[in-house]
């Protein structure tokens, strides 16, 4: 009996347990999305007119910690950015307010110089969709390379973190 109990008690907690994350798929140049993610602090935030998109810049500790020391240029070694966005949408309660719509990608720089040196120091990684779908491009980071030396300047970076008064 006291079996039987166990075991009903682990058939229904199973569920429970496997509730939270789900994984993820590893991207085709091997970048995983970071573990912990969703509990990176805010770097900064966008809005994109070209796709219509609100972004928020979230950062792992390493990030945060050079973000308000003002050492972003270059950022350390093992800074983490994490770039998610959503189509933007008017609220419904208040309609000059711009929020949130669906889920649209997720997008990581990880900043190794050694590892990623012929990618400009960062690794670079992109899901889809609320699935997060790694993006099969073979040649994937060299685009965002191509796209990100115009801030060659900010080490590759666009987001300018915002301030805390």
């Amino acid at each position: 009996m006291r079996k039987t109990v166990i075991f009903l008690a682990t058939l229904l907690a199973a569920p429970l347990l496997s509730a939270g994350e789900a994984k993820v798929a590893v991207g085709s140049n091997g970048i995983a999305i970071p573990d912990g993610y969703k509990d990176f602090r805010l770097i900064g935030v966008s809005q994109r007119s070209d796709d219509q998109t609100l972004r928020a810049i979230l950062g792992n500790d390493i990030a945060v910690k050079a973000a308000r020391a003002g050492q972003t240029n270059p950022w350390p070694n093992g800074t983490i950015l994490a770039k998610l966005g959503w189509k933007h949408k008017p609220s419904d309660k208040f309609p000059a307010a711009t929020i949130p719509g669906d889920f649209t990608r997720a997008d990581f720089m990880i900043k190794d110089d050694v590892k990623y040196a012929s990618t400009a120091g960062w690794g670079w990684g992109r899901w889809i969709g609320t699935e997060l779908k790694p993006t099969d491009k073979p040649e994937f980071a060299q685009e965002c390379v191509s796209c990100h030396t115009i801030v060659k300047d900010q080490d590759m970076v666009f987001t300018r973190p915002v301030t805390l008064p």
